[in-house]
Formats: C-alpha cells, sequence, structure tokens
C-alpha cells in the first residue's frame, strides 16, 4: 500500500512538472493582435540575455520573470559568441542557445529570438565577429555582398538549429517571433538608396527561411507587408 502511494505521488509529481510545458501553436497576427491557434493574446515580454549569465541561473532567471507576470522571454543571438572564426560554430557553456530557449519552454513561456545579426544591446562589436571587418570589400549593415553573405550563412544556420530542435512554435516549440536586423530605420538613411535595398533585402531574405511564425523588425519604418 505504501509503495502504491509512493508511485501515485511520483507520478503526480511528474505531472505537475511537465503539465506547465508549453506546445505552440499556429502564429499569426492582424492589425489588432497577435493570435496565437486563433485566440487574440495581450502578452508582456521581458529580455534575459543568456551569454550575460550562466546556464545554472537560467532556470531561476525564468521562472522569476514568470512569477513577475512576464509570458514571453525574448533574447538576441550574438553572432561573435556562436561563430568565433568563420565557420566555426560555438554553442557550449554560455551560449547554449538550445538549452536556453528550451528552458523558457519548461517553464510555460512563448521565447520571441532575435537573430539580428547586429543586435546592439551594449555588446561588442554589437555582436557582428570582428573577423568580418577583416573580409576583403566588406561593408557592414548596407547592400554589400560579402556581409549580406555572411549574414544570410549565419541566420539560415541559426534558423535551421531551431528547426532541428523543433523550437518553432508550429513544431511545438515555445518560439512565437523572430527579429531581422534590429534598429536599422535610424541608420538607413545615412547609407541612401543602399541602405534601402539592404534593408529589403533583410527582409525578403529572414521570410524565406519559411519558419512558420512572424518576422518583425525593431524600428524599421519602411517594413514591407512581410514583416512588422
Amino acid at each position: 500500500m505504501r509503495m502504491r502511494a509512493l508511485y501515485l505521488l511520483c507520478f503526480l509529481v511528474m505531472l505537475c512538472s511537465t503539465a506547465s510545458c508549453l506546445e505552440g501553436g499556429n502564429v499569426t497576427y492582424d492589425s489588432r493582435s497577435l493570435l496565437i491557434d486563433g485566440q487574440r493574446k495581450l502578452l508582456i515580454s521581458a529580455a534575459i540575455h543568456y551569454p550575460r549569465s550562466v546556464p545554472a541561473m537560467w532556470p531561476g532567471l525564468v521562472q522569476t520573470a514568470k512569477e513577475g507576470g512576464v509570458d514571453v522571454i525574448e533574447t538576441y543571438v550574438f553572432w561573435n559568441g556562436h561563430e568565433p572564426s568563420p565557420g566555426n560554430y560555438y554553442f557550449g557553456g554560455r551560449y547554449d542557445l538550445v538549452k536556453f530557449v528550451k528552458i523558457v519552454q519548461q517553464a510555460g513561456m512563448y521565447l520571441i529570438l532575435r537573430i539580428g545579426p547586429f543586435v546592439a544591446a551594449e555588446w561588442n562589436f554589437g555582436g557582428i565577429p570582428v573577423w568580418l571587418h577583416y573580409v576583403n570589400g566588406t561593408v557592414f549593415r548596407t547592400d554589400n555582398e560579402p556581409f549580406k553573405y555572411h549574414m544570410k550563412k549565419f541566420t539560415t544556420f541559426i534558423v535551421n538549429l531551431m528547426k532541428q530542435e523543433k523550437l518553432f512554435a508550429p513544431q511545438g516549440g515555445p518560439i512565437i517571433l523572430a527579429q531581422i536586423e534590429n534598429e536599422y530605420g535610424f541608420y538607413e538613411g545615412a547609407y541612401g538608396d543602399a541602405g534601402k535595398r539592404y534593408a529589403m533585402w533583410s527582409a525578403s531574405m529572414a521570410v524565406s527561411q519559411n519558419i512558420g511564425v512572424p518576422w518583425i523588425m525593431c524600428q524599421q519604418f519602411d517594413a514591407p507587408e512581410s514583416v512588422d
């Protein structure tokens, strides 16, 4: 009898521990709100930048945010931490992005993935790898082929990693929005027509990744209809 009660207790603990684990959905939006599985959502988000703390701290940080009334965790993806040299990717320790996203999901929360790859965030070089500065002919954040090549390559790598781990909402994951570029609208004019072309290319490149959730562009006043 005592063993039966123990098994029942263990089952209930397991049930409670998994009950809050979020299981994605169909994400759309209109002029009024974001919709998840057709239901309008008023969501409150907070930023947790995973490399600024150690993995052991992540569950506590996420739980504290949840207890404070937050529904969504948003984070940048830090290119220079994940690709310290061309084509060599790192996702260990403080840069274990997949682990961080799964912790958010286990807490029953959504996530906004701000890929950038330029992120600002008071982060060295705005997250752009230093090695890219030395690639022949590269000009950052404009209609420049070397920059666009490496930006697309990194963006695609991150998207494919998230797809592989089934972390986008339609796959049952917590990612409900993704962001390309960051606050470029403030700088676009300085690049003239090349800036405009780059902004439109960024949006088009992002949408072509087919992630199943909407893309956004922060502070991009001329963003095309395909992103918000």
